[in-house]
């Protein structure tokens, strides 16, 4: 099935598409001329941004543990 190696090199070049593709946003100008949004943006505090991004891997992390390796006790 999936060796470990493969799952974590798999996390790996997830972080790092993530965290690349956000630089990549960062550098992007925060309003153009043609505002078309009806929505304003909010700026968010960084402490919620790392503690969502943190969650939601963590959250992911246990999904793939539960579904690639963990092993049921035999009744």
């Amino acid at each position: 099935m999936f060796s470990k190696k493969m799952l974590w090199g798999s996390l790996t070049a997830l972080v790092l598409l993530t965290v690349t593709s956000g630089l990549a946003l960062a550098e992007m100008p925060a309003h153009s001329s043609e505002q078309t949004s009806q929505f304003n943006h909010i700026e968010q505090p960084f402490g919620l941004k790392v503690g969502v991004a943190i969650g939601g891997l963590t959250l992911i992390g246990l999904e793939l543990w539960w579904f690639l390796l963990y092993k049921s006790p035999e009744s």
